[in-house]
């Protein structure tokens, strides 16, 4: 068998293996084999694992987002009941263009309704 060299910081991890767990010299020296192994794999999966900047959401998005709030807020409601409370042009106007109409979002479902009755 080849002898090795080992440095005195290697040396004193496996005499400190050794003291600590019992083993014998040739055990100290897997165990400390295998934790430099351990390590090393540690070291390349942070380098890998940076956490990435999380995209900001654009206005298009938020837009989007409002938009469909808005929706759930009037109740879900369907194309023909735009039409009926807003006009022909109902589902084609934003919610911004509703509100200016004098029907918001909140207050749908109550217009809704009195132009059935009505």
């Amino acid at each position: 068998m080849k002898k090795i060299n080992w440095t005195p910081e290697q040396e004193a991890e496996i005499n400190r293996v050794q003291r600590t767990t019992g083993v014998t010299r040739k055990s100290a020296i897997r165990k400390m084999r295998a934790a430099a192994k351990v390590q090393a794999k540690v070291k390349a999966q942070a380098v890998k694992t940076t956490p990435k900047p999380q995209p900001q959401q654009k206005s298009a998005g938020v837009n989007r987002s409002e938009g469909i709030r808005l929706f759930k807020v009037a109740g879900r409601p369907t194309k023909e009941q735009f039409i009926l409370v807003y006009g022909e042009r109902g589902p084609k106007m934003t919610w911004e263009q509703r509100a200016a109409a004098g029907v918001p979002a909140e207050q749908f479902q109550a217009a809704l309704a009195a132009k059935v009755q009505g």
